[in-house]
């Protein structure tokens, strides 16, 4: 049975996150968080930012990384099967489409109106890592945290790989 829910939790995002793995971390979340209760917030928080500082499709590496927590090595093929195999469907269909209705006034209407919604829920998202921050470390330090990859992101331009490993050593030293 857990493979089952493995599968649906990986797939459903898989299906519904237009956009990539930023999409989809919400869709993620819930499955995950909120409907099979195997992680919390704080341990979801802290998979996404291994995830993270780690090369590629973030929404892969975390679904190998829950589902190998889950159910082991057939938990992991299972979430990465269930991740990548309708993106890869639906891609090679919808790309035939697309493709040939490239400059359709209806095509572009569609992106106008999802590109929005990927932003909603991407600042849900940043507001619920931002109340974990809050209740495990507390105001100064979340203050302090968010100032600082805001000034070394936009300021001095550091790259955000360099940004999210400078997170994950503050944490391991201050949590």
């Amino acid at each position: 049975m857990i493979y089952i829910q493995l599968f649906l939790a990986f797939f459903y995002p898989g299906i519904l996150g237009y956009g990539g793995g930023p999409a989809s971390i919400p869709l993620i979340e819930y499955e995950v968080v909120d409907k099979y209760g195997w992680m919390n917030t704080s341990e979801f928080s802290e998979v996404l930012a291994l995830g993270n500082s780690l090369p590629g499709p973030i929404a892969i590496k975390m679904a190998g990384y829950i589902g190998y927590e889950v159910g082991g090595v057939l938990g992991a093929i299972v979430a990465l099967f269930a991740t990548v195999g309708p993106s890869l469907v639906a891609m090679l269909i919808l790309l035939n489409i697309l493709y040939r209705y490239r400059q359709s006034p209806k095509v572009k209407r569609l992106s106008s109106f999802v590109l929005p919604a990927v932003v909603v829920l991407l600042a849900e998202l940043t507001f619920d890592f931002l109340i974990t921050s809050y209740d495990t470390m507390g105001i100064i330090y979340t203050i302090i945290l968010i100032v600082g990859a805001y000034i070394a992101l936009e300021k001095l331009k550091i790259h955000p790989v360099f940004v999210v490993m400078m997170g994950l050593i503050i944490g391991g030293i201050f949590l």
